[in-house]
């Protein structure tokens, strides 16, 4: 699934991932499991109550990588176009 992040349209980092979700263009979003609480239950239940699709990734610096960047990443979205 990680392949869509380094392929397909996203959006990455806490804020426009919110933007996404909430505006209906988030696919699907991935979050890293060892990101901070407050994070991961923020996404959940953004995720839950839009009806968008989570995945998890093991570490933010994994999630990072998959986005392409050289830093740590605790949310990344999949969007449309």
């Amino acid at each position: 699934m990680l392949t869509e992040l380094e392929h397909g349209s996203k959006v990455v980092g806490l804020n426009q991932s919110r933007r996404a979700i909430s505006g209906g263009r988030a696919r699907v979003v991935f979050l890293a499991e060892d990101a901070s609480p407050f994070i991961i239950s923020e996404i959940e239940e953004l995720c839950r109550k839009n009806g968008v699709e989570l995945e998890y990734v093991p570490t933010m610096r994994q999630l990072g990588r998959a986005c392409g960047l050289s830093v740590s990443s605790a949310v990344a979205a999949s969007v449309k176009k």
